[in-house]
C-alpha cells in the first residue's frame, strides 16, 4: 500500500472515532449505561487483532508456498502487531467488566480464551527466538502460525458459543445487533475498525522496515 493517502485516511477515523466515541447520545441500556461507550474502543481493538493475525497467516502460508523470507516478516510483523491490538483489547475489556460486571476478571469462556490465545502467540514469538537460522525459523514459524490461528478461531469464536457466557452474542446472550444499538453507534463503531486497522497495517510497515535497516547494518 504505497503513499499517505490511507495512513491519512486511518488517523482521521481514530480521531473522529475517539472523540465522537465521547460525545455521541448512546442508548441507557440497563447495567450497560454509559460503559457502552467502550464498544467504540474493546470491540474494536479485537476486531483490528483479527485482521491482522489473518494477514500473518495469510503471509506464513505464502512463505511456505514460495520460500520468500519477506513473507515471514511481514507475517511476524503482523502477529507482534496484532498480539499489541489483543492486549489493548484485554486491557479495555478489563476496565469493562469491571464496570459492568463488578470485578476486573470474571471466569468468563471467552475472556479465558482470550488470555489463552495471547500466551499462544506469545510462544510463537518464543519459538522464533530460539531458532536462529533464518529459513528453518520461518518455516517451523509458518507451520506453529498455522496451529495458533486455529488455536485463536477455537478459543476466540467456538468454544464461547457452545458454553454460558456474559458476553453479548455468546451462550444465549443476545448479541449487540439485537441490543437497541442505534445508527448513531455504527457509524462511529465501523469507522473505528477501519481506522485502527489501518493504523495497525502502518505500524506493521514501520516495523518491516525498520528490520529491514537492520538486516543492512548489521
Amino acid at each position: 500500500m504505497k503513499g499517505f493517502w490511507w495512513k491519512t485516511i486511518g488517523v482521521i477515523l481514530v480521531l473522529y472515532s475517539i472523540i465522537s466515541g465521547f460525545l455521541i447520545e448512546v442508548p441507557a441500556l440497563p447495567i450497560l449505561n454509559e460503559t457502552i461507550r467502550n464498544l467504540f474502543f474493546h470491540v474494536t481493538m479485537w476486531f483490528s487483532m483479527m485482521i491482522l493475525m489473518t494477514l500473518s497467516i495469510i503471509n506464513s502460508i505464502k512463505f511456505l508456498n514460495s520460500s520468500d523470507l519477506k513473507c515471514d516478516l511481514f507475517a511476524s510483523q503482523e502477529a507482534g502487531i496484532g498480539m499489541f491490538f489483543g492486549s489493548m483489547g484485554l486491557l479495555t475489556g478489563m476496565v469493562w467488566a469491571y464496570y459492568t460486571w463488578g470485578d476486573w476478571w470474571v471466569n468468563d469462556p471467552k475472556l479465558n480464551g482470550a488470555a489463552v490465545t495471547m500466551l499462544v502467540y506469545a510462544a510463537y514469538f518464543v519459538l522464533r527466538g530460539s531458532l536462529e537460522d533464518p529459513v528453518k525459523k520461518a518455516k517451523v514459524s509458518a507451520v506453529y502460525n498455522i496451529f495458533a490461528y486455529t488455536m485463536l478461531i477455537v478459543f476466540l469464536m467456538i468454544l464461547p458459543r457452545m458454553t454460558d457466557s456474559l458476553h453479548p452474542g455468546n451462550g444465549g446472550n443476545p448479541g449487540f445487533s439485537t441490543y437497541d444499538v442505534d445508527e448513531k453507534m455504527r457509524m462511529v463503531f465501523y469507522p473505528a475498525v477501519i481506522g485502527w486497522t489501518l493504523i495497525g497495517i502502518w505500524m506493521v510497515n514501520l516495523r518491516v522496515r525498520y528490520e529491514k535497516l537492520n538486516d543492512i547494518y548489521l
